[in-house]
């Protein structure tokens, strides 16, 4: 089997295509072929030898990233009952998900409704674990409140309108002009462009400020939080610099970790099958142009999610 994999942490070059045996299967384990798998920040930064991702595996190179998956099951472990062969399923890895083929426990993946695209399932599970959590776990997100999203058209931000504008929340999205026809269509309340200051010095404060970006953007925004207001930071390479801007305005500031949640995944999923929530997927690459890919998700202006096709 073909798997993208990275031998020493570098720029986009890094990843390289090889063969790969199959490995046999355990009797909890599923094999499965990729169709997708999702390219996330993440991957970028683990590939790149930055943040907590890189020190998890930098004893452990050659290494394949990839931490969302949607594929087909094509064999089941003795002991696996929950799944046979022919599902679809989605769901989050500790890696691994560039190769065409994965073998993983059968627990961590779930099943994909037939109302649900094979694209839109490949895209769902870590941006929308993390707007999720983000939200309502680290930012008690409430109806009534007035929400800012960075980078909201984005792959978290994206799916943290949506799921903001189901909550009851005013939602306040932060875009290039480019996005703002895209953001309103998502549910957002008020679209301002990131550039644009002038704009944003006549935004009304907001309660929650989900900051996408970090670092100076970051902290750039915090006077636009009412006192007394939250801030959930994601980038956790930043996560320092903004908690220490912030805690001076008296704002409570959170960073955060994605967790993997298969109550939150089955709750995403659901309101994909009902149309509550859409995935947008705006560029796909084959395997082997996974260095493509990467480049495109380190400029920062990705619309939506990118996925490689297996």
């Amino acid at each position: 089997m073909k798997q993208l994999v990275i031998k020493a942490f570098g720029d986009a070059s890094q990843l390289v295509l090889v063969e790969e045996s199959s490995p046999a299967l355990a009797a909890d384990q599923i094999r499965v072929q990729m169709h997708y798998a999702g390219v996330n920040p993440i991957d970028a930064k683990t590939r790149a030898g930055l943040g907590w991702g890189a020190q998890a595996i930098k004893d452990k190179l050659p290494w394949s990233p990839g931490f969302e998956v949607m594929g087909t099951v094509l064999e089941v472990g003795a002991e696996v009952s929950i799944h046979q062969a022919g599902d679809r399923v989605f769901g989050l890895l500790t890696g691994g998900g560039y190769s065409e083929k994965l073998v993983v426990p059968a627990s961590c993946l779930l099943p994909v409704p037939d109302e649900v695209s094979d694209e839109m399932a490949a895209g769902l599970a870590l941006a929308g674990a993390t707007a999720w959590q983000g939200l309502t776990e680290h930012g008690g997100l409430k109806a009534g409140e007035r929400v800012l999203i960075s980078a909201a058209a984005g792959g978290v931000g994206h799916l943290a309108v949506q799921l903001a504008r189901g909550l009851g929340a005013t939602v306040v999205a932060l875009g290039s002009s480019a996005n703002h026809d895209f953001l309103h269509n998502l549910g957002a309340d008020e679209v301002f462009d990131y550039r644009d200051s002038a704009a944003l010095e006549s935004m009304a404060p907001v309660d929650l400020f989900f900051d996408l970006v970090g670092g100076t953007s970051g902290c750039s925004l915090l006077s636009h939080v009412k006192s007394g207001g939250r801030v959930v930071t994601v980038p956790t390479i930043t996560a320092d610099e903004v908690k220490a801007a912030a805690e001076p305005l008296g704002l409570t500031v959170t960073g955060m970790l994605k967790r993997n949640d298969t109550q939150h995944l089955e709750l995403l999923m659901q309101a994909l099958a009902e149309q509550r929530l859409r995935v947008e997927v705006s560029q796909v690459y084959p395997l082997a142009e996974g260095a493509a890919a990467h480049r495109q998700i380190e400029t920062g202006h990705t619309r939506g999610k990118i996925l490689l096709q297996g």
